[in-house]
């Protein structure tokens, strides 16, 4: 079966975009939905006006650039809320926590304990031994104070 031929109808389109929006549901990535709208949008044009298969790709191939770009416009605008907005900022996450200086901070760097690893650091200096509190960090090395 010529794949090309379904979309001289524009059912074809229409059930495409039907089969996005399922795989959208299936596969939440919010991408897929655009693509569908795009797929939905070209249905529609290939039902009002008559449309060679070309012209149908290439409405479909601009209006998917367009939706995914506005998508896009629109997330940036308006972006969904997290319930833990700090969960793949790790270094973020340990603002506030009071760690063990276990290479004493000496010219304004040493190494601090957190948990079971050993992060490099910058602040005042403190003995190995000692306990400074994280406020925060540049990249992966934290900035401390004395705690």
């Amino acid at each position: 079966m010529d794949w090309l031929g379904m979309l001289d109808d524009h059912w074809g389109w229409l059930v495409f975009a039907a089969l996005l929006g399922v795989g959208e549901v299936l596969l939440p990535g919010v991408f897929l939905i655009w693509v569908a709208l795009a797929a939905a949008v070209t249905g529609l044009i290939a039902l009002t006006l008559p449309v060679s298969v070309p012209a149908q790709l290439l409405i479909f191939a601009l209006l998917c650039l367009l939706s995914v770009w506005g998508g896009r416009r629109w997330y940036a605008a308006n972006p969904v809320n997290s319930q833990d907005p700090l969960l793949n900022d790790r270094t973020a996450r340990l603002i506030g926590e009071v760690v063990l200086v276990v290479e004493a901070i000496e010219a304004g760097r040493g190494r601090v304990k957190v948990g079971d690893s050993v992060w490099s650091c910058r602040g005042p200096d403190a003995p190995a031994g000692s306990h400074v509190r994280v406020i925060g960090a540049d990249a992966s090395v934290l900035q401390v104070e004395p705690a």
